[in-house]
């Protein structure tokens, strides 16, 4: 099943709070989207929306065409995975994951378990016993083994360890070849998940910054290290990002394409052009304070 998301002027507000402001995207399916933003840019509370955990303050959502909130008929093609705390969850592994699968149309309770071997969770231990990086591989089997249309992962992956966060990321890419869906990443282990997005999509401050394929958006900052002089005299005109400077070398990143007559004019002037990384451009078109 294919269905296509769409945002028209989404704002939620939580008393004189607004923390979505006026966003408009177009998702279509069968994407892996990225969801980029800083603490408190707004993402959860945008996915909630997508995940009728609640309405809109105001604009409008739709999902296959549908408005999905109190939809039954959508709102099971729709998951959202978090972070949830299992103090109190006295279910097994094995029995959470089949109880799930009641729940979910598509669930594969064969591949969940297949999931929970991969990432060694004790098929007969109550949840909360689990360690807080056993509950996370936990949500990523039930996100994964839902095979949901639309799959929302909010930041699944805290409290995993690198060998699982990577099993998690191979998982994810083989099991979307095999049963292609609308993913959608929150995170802020930019530089570690880049790979995985074929779009990404940055928020501000409860505001939209940009969506763009990766391919493209990467390509669209570079840097410019040289003589100081030279460096300055070239990027006159451009938006520069970020600027350092050690004795007289500067390196200096611009958010812009760089057609093949710049390039050249700057290989003729001795100047180093290299690409800038996702998380780069993350930071700084957000604000965040460059951290070498």
């Amino acid at each position: 099943m294919n269905l296509d998301v769409q945002l028209d002027r989404v704002s939620v507000t939580y008393g004189s709070v607004e923390a979505v402001r006026d966003i408009s995207l177009r998702l279509p399916a069968g994407k892996i989207y990225g969801l980029l933003g800083r603490n408190g840019a707004g993402k959860t509370s945008l996915l909630s929306i997508l995940a009728s955990f609640r309405e809109p303050s105001s604009g409008s959502v739709a999902i296959g065409g549908e408005q999905p909130f109190e939809n039954a008929k959508i709102m099971r093609e729709v998951s959202f995975i978090y972070d949830v705390d299992y103090k109190d969850e006295t279910d097994k592994v094995k029995a959470a994951i089949e109880s799930v699968a009641r729940y979910r149309p598509h669930f594969d309770t064969a591949y969940a378990l297949e999931l929970a071997r991969k990432f060694n969770l004790p098929l007969d231990k109550q949840l909360k016993q689990l360690s807080k990086g056993m509950q996370s591989a936990f949500n990523v089997c039930i996100g994964l083994a839902s095979r949901s249309p639309v799959t929302i992962l909010d930041e699944v992956y805290l409290g995993m360890d690198a060998p699982s966060r990577e099993i998690f990321y191979r998982e994810l890419l083989k099991d979307q070849e095999r049963h292609p869906r609308t993913f959608i990443l929150s995170t802020h282990l930019v530089s570690e998940m880049d790979y995985l997005f074929e779009e990404v999509i940055i928020i501000h401050e409860g505001r939209f910054i940009l969506q763009d394929d990766y391919e493209s958006l990467t390509s669209r900052g570079v840097s410019i290290t040289g003589p100081a002089a030279k460096v300055d005299g070239f990027i006159q005109g451009m938006k520069v990002l970020n600027v350092q400077q050690l004795g007289s070398t500067k390196a200096v990143m611009v958010y812009g394409e760089l057609g093949e007559a710049s390039q050249s004019a700057a290989l003729k002037a001795g100047l180093e052009i290299g690409p800038i990384s996702l998380q780069d451009l993350f930071i700084h078109l957000t604000g965040e304070e460059y951290s070498a």
